[in-house]
């Protein structure tokens, strides 16, 4: 499980997920940077991703869509606020009124490989309440799946 802690803090309307993978900086980051390498993990196993569009740049946007086990979709799309490879992005998220205002990446190395602290923003509480048990949910499903892209 490449999760090492989950930290929800309600005063800052944050979740914070770190993560730790056995792979370089630079092979992290690149599973980011190339959609199709995107969408084999952004999205739990019962609803994956397809980009239709990865501007991966300052400035730039993504657009996808998850697609639910009856054939369902859901959209969505990042703008992307600031892009400095291979240290991080940040990205304004969601179409939605529940969904969060941003988020940022953070990639790191360590001595065992690297590390990704992803860092959500929140309205409010309330949207933080409504939307992290689905959003914690996802990335504990969505996670295993990058490891299984890294080791290939």
């Amino acid at each position: 499980m490449p999760i090492t802690s989950v930290t929800k803090d309600p005063e800052k309307l944050s979740l914070t997920v770190v993560a730790d993978f056995p792979v370089s900086q630079e092979r992290l980051w690149a599973a980011w940077e190339d959609p199709r390498q995107l969408e084999r993990f952004w999205g739990p196993p019962f609803a994956p991703a397809t980009f239709t569009h990865h501007d991966f740049r300052t400035g730039g946007r993504a657009e996808y869509f998850l697609t639910g086990p009856n054939g369902e979709k859901w959209p969505n799309s990042w703008k992307f606020a600031a892009v400095n490879p291979i240290d991080f992005f940040e990205a304004e998220d969601g179409d939605g009124d529940d969904m969060p205002t941003s988020m940022t990446f953070t990639f790191e190395t360590t001595a065992t490989g690297s590390r990704m602290i992803h860092v959500t923003r929140f309205s409010s509480v309330e949207a933080m309440e409504k939307t992290i048990p689905g959003m914690e949910e996802g990335f504990r499903a969505a996670m295993p799946q990058l490891d299984a892209l890294l080791e290939a």
